[in-house]
């Protein structure tokens, strides 16, 4: 068994894996990447459509343009590819990981998890029927597309509205495939506006909301699915119709991609690693960034995340003494998700949150304080802004709400 050491080994190489590897080259830290792929850039590289990089480049890139752009910026680390983690001992600071160049022990000072997150199947809504062949979730249908250049099949339906099942609703149309219309069983979108916007009005693909299919039709192949309308999650009798299809797309969430650490660290409730401001996770020497903290909208978002939590990995690796939790947040009224729990309130950060349902002006405030208005504030699009200890009390236990108000 080979043996290596470094200051801070990263956990994925997609956005926030990358971002990472940046914040820690910059405080002159030793760096490996270990990623399960041959190369960085996780989803990135099956992403063809523009809308990345706004933030961060203060443009409108294709995801490879993203992925392409910032590994620019990044020289002087290690990686490992085609690499699967099959231990963590946080206690001793080893990592066990095999390749296809053998089995290493490897040591290191701090820890980044940037695992991402994993989708949600079809199989997870329990739906009546048989499973035939033609069912793939919206990542997976993405991939043969994007980077096999396969057709998942000729007339298709999207179950649940996420942005990937949005854009592959478009990507199937341009590719001559019949979508017959997305189903939603929120009475709400769960994809970012602009995505209904250009993937769905903009190619007269209808958007059903309080929707969804009740039981699917085939054996070897997909040959229909029944919906039917949703009031309260359950289904209205009497409102079931048949619609003949080959292929159904699943774009039905992500789960934070957390298996390897859900018993070394502290995981919410949403199955994300529950972090304070610096993105310590409740082990000192272990990080996390990305979607398996919480679910991004933007790429962007992760990437920043990444680079702080590389940043400060380094840090605890050439053991600087790093400051305290002070503070911790709580879930109030009108919030689902938070990004951030606890808080050393010493340094301005960034904060995001979900709102729990679609409000015309949602008022964010951090206990009674208001903190900022937001006008269409919806729970499939993040709200960001920035906490500054010197303008807010973040010590002791600190709620965030979102109160519903008219204009």
């Amino acid at each position: 068994m080979k043996r290596l050491e470094y200051d801070v080994v990263i956990l994925g190489g997609g956005a926030a894996g990358m971002g990472a590897i940046r914040g820690a080259l910059s405080q002159n830290a030793s760096v490996l990447l270990v990623e399960r792929e041959a190369s960085t850039g996780g989803v990135l590289n099956q992403c063809i459509h523009n809308g990345f990089g706004v933030r961060v480049f203060k443009k409108e890139l294709t995801g490879p343009e993203y992925h392409e752009m910032y590994l620019e910026k990044l020289k002087g680390f290690d990686a490992m590819y085609e690499a699967t983690v099959l231990d963590i001992d946080s206690e001793s600071r080893l990592l066990k990981v095999i390749s296809a160049s053998g089995i290493y022990k490897i040591r290191y000072g701090a820890l980044v998890l940037a695992t991402g997150a994993r989708e949600r199947p079809f199989e997870a809504l329990r739906v009546p029927g048989s499973r035939p062949s033609g069912i793939f979730t919206a990542g997976l249908a993405q991939h043969f597309v994007n980077l096999e250049n396969r057709l998942p099949g000729r007339k298709a339906i999207v179950i649940g509205s996420g942005d990937i099942g949005l854009i592959m609703a478009r990507r199937l149309t341009l590719e001559g495939v019949e979508v017959e219309g997305v189903y939603e069983i929120m009475p709400y979108q769960g994809g970012l506006t602009r995505n209904v916007v250009q993937c769905l009005k903009d190619f007269n693909i209808p958007l059903h909301l309080s929707t969804s299919v009740v039981k699917v039709h085939g054996k070897e192949r997909l040959e229909g699915v029944t919906v039917a309308k949703f009031i309260d999650g359950n289904p209205v009798s009497g409102t079931e119709r048949f619609i003949g299809c080959d292929t159904l797309i699943a774009s039905v969430g992500l789960i934070p991609e957390n298996d390897l650490v859900d018993k070394e660290i502290e995981i919410s409730s949403s199955g994300g690693a529950v972090v304070d401001d610096l993105m310590r996770t409740s082990v000192d020497n272990i990080f996390a960034a990305g979607n398996n903290v919480c679910i991004h909208d933007l790429v962007d978002f992760v990437t920043v995340e990444g680079e702080g939590a590389g940043q400060n990995a380094a840090r605890v690796a050439k053991k600087e003494k790093m400051p305290k939790r002070v503070g911790i947040f709580k879930k109030g009224k009108g919030i689902r998700v938070i990004s951030i729990h606890y808080t050393t309130a010493t340094i301005p950060f960034k904060m995001y949150v979900r709102v729990d349902h679609p409000m015309d002006m949602a008022i964010l405030r951090i206990n009674d304080t208001n903190l900022k208005t937001v006008l269409n504030a919806k729970p499939s699009e993040m709200i960001e802004f920035t906490l500054d200890p010197t303008k807010y009390n973040l010590k002791g236990e600190i709620e965030l709400s979102a109160v519903e108000a008219k204009r």
